[in-house]
């Protein structure tokens, strides 16, 4: 999933975005191919790196925080090994589960790597002011955070729900709530439904959909009919979202794709209900039209609510024709 907004960037932004990294990629030799004593290549430097700052850290783990695939991760390691700079063990209880951890070796290359970008680095701020410093430091927080946001979305991709999902979806449902303090009578935290979201969302006019990140399961959202309400009105209902996953799009897409399956399954009203503090959320459903309403809807159940929305789908008559 791409930003709503990437495809409204002006080139140049672009282009000048893309050209300061590689000038800064350049300058700082990544591209000379080797690091410290032993000429590590730059893959083997960060993943010493990040052994040592994850001691036990595995190389399915370390594939996954250097963005690597798990072949070369276990590659890298593998080397590193051979050089006597980490050391891997096996984790009591798990044969498979195969611990990494820096050896006295791995600490003194570290050192030498270290001690020398640090010199790299050191020199470049000492030529800037203090407030310059202060933006270059906050722009390179701000770009790292940024690209490591639009990786991740393009990884997230929805799909209905399966009976294998449940676990998590109830585990996601009650900790989002009870992080929200929607706990107790009248919260959808009570439904029945909670601990087999795949059958429940099995039936006529009803989806679950949830988003997922490699196999693991950040959240979702479902459209169903609308308790007590006439048939063109439709749910939307248990949206909730890991908090590690929020910032990413995923919230937006899934939303989207809610409210596009309920117009095909021939709703002409989506309603919900949320929590006057959750203001996020309801800034996400005003940015897709629906509109506050001053009572509830229908028969949910959930009395504890205190905001309502509801959104018109599909085009709308114009004034003057009918409804058919």
């Amino acid at each position: 999933m791409q930003s709503p907004s990437a495809d409204d960037l002006p080139p140049p932004v672009i282009r000048r975005m893309r050209e300061s990294s590689r000038k800064a990629v350049r300058e700082l030799e990544m591209l000379a191919g080797r690091f410290g004593e032993e000429g590590l290549t730059p893959t083997q430097c960060h993943a010493l790196q990040e052994i040592h700052r994850r001691p036990g850290v595995t190389p399915a783990e370390l594939a996954d925080e250097l963005c690597i695939d798990r072949s070369t991760a276990s590659r890298t390691v593998q080397a590193l090994v051979n050089k006597g700079q980490v050391h891997k063990g096996a984790s009591e209880g798990d044969g498979r589960r195969k611990p990494v951890r820096v050896t006295g070796r791995g600490e003194h290359e570290l050192e030498s790597i270290h001690r020398a970008a640090d010199q790299r680095v050191a020199a470049a701020l000492a030529s800037l002011s203090e407030d310059d410093r202060r933006l270059a430091l906050e722009g390179m927080e701000i770009y790292a955070r940024a690209l490591e946001r639009s990786r991740r979305a393009a990884s997230i991709r929805l799909r209905p729900i399966v009976a294998a999902d449940d676990p998590a979806m109830a585990r996601i449902i009650r900790s989002v709530m009870t992080e929200f303090g929607a706990v107790g009578a009248g919260f959808s935290i009570e439904d029945e439904e909670v601990d087999a979201m795949s059958r429940a969302y099995d039936a006529s006019r009803s989806f679950y959909l949830v988003a997922l990140e490699g196999e693991r399961v950040l959240g979702g959202a479902g459209i169903a009919p609308l308790a007590g309400a006439v048939p063109e009105v439709c749910e939307l209902r248990k949206m909730y979202l890991l908090p590690q996953s929020r910032g990413l799009g995923v919230g937006r897409a899934l939303l989207e794709r809610c409210l596009e399956g309920a117009l095909e399954l021939g709703y002409r009203k989506c309603y919900l209900e949320t929590l006057g503090h959750m203001g996020q959320a309801q800034r996400l459903y005003r940015s897709f039209g629906f509109r506050p309403l001053e009572e509830p809807l229908g028969e949910t159940g959930h009395f504890s609510c205190d905001a309502w929305f509801e959104k018109e789908l599909g085009p709308q008559p114009t004034e003057g024709s009918s409804r058919e």
